[in-house]
């Protein structure tokens, strides 16, 4: 769906600390969460989540580390930091803030 991705598109960053909240966990189980938190709505190209993936590690938001897996491709893990956890707090305030913002703009007079 076009239009819930250009709105999603922002928070791109904001949706994959979210993921990482509970724990670790590798590039393709955090992009199939998404998915299925959205219904098969939404999902992030690879190209964009592993930018953002870089971009976070580079920001001290994340950090990564290979997997031990004994069989199959090794796979690359990613865990939030404490940074991390005080940005997704930051940008989950934003949101509430401009949520609130964009709901008072939107909202008509003759609420139907």
């Amino acid at each position: 769906m076009s239009i819930a991705a250009d709105l999603l598109r922002g928070h791109t960053d904001t949706i994959i600390l979210a993921r990482l909240m509970d724990s670790d966990n590798y590039g393709y189980e955090i992009n199939k969460s998404i998915l299925q938190r959205t219904g098969g709505d939404y999902e992030l190209k690879e190209a964009t989540l592993y930018t953002a993936f870089r971009r976070l590690e580079q920001a001290g938001c994340i950090s990564s580390y290979w997997g031990d897996e004994q069989t199959g491709a090794r796979r690359r893990y990613y865990s939030i930091t404490t940074a991390g956890r005080d940005t997704y707090n930051s940008l989950i305030s934003e949101w509430k803030v401009a949520k609130k913002m964009i709901d008072s703009l939107i909202e008509t007079e003759d609420k139907q």
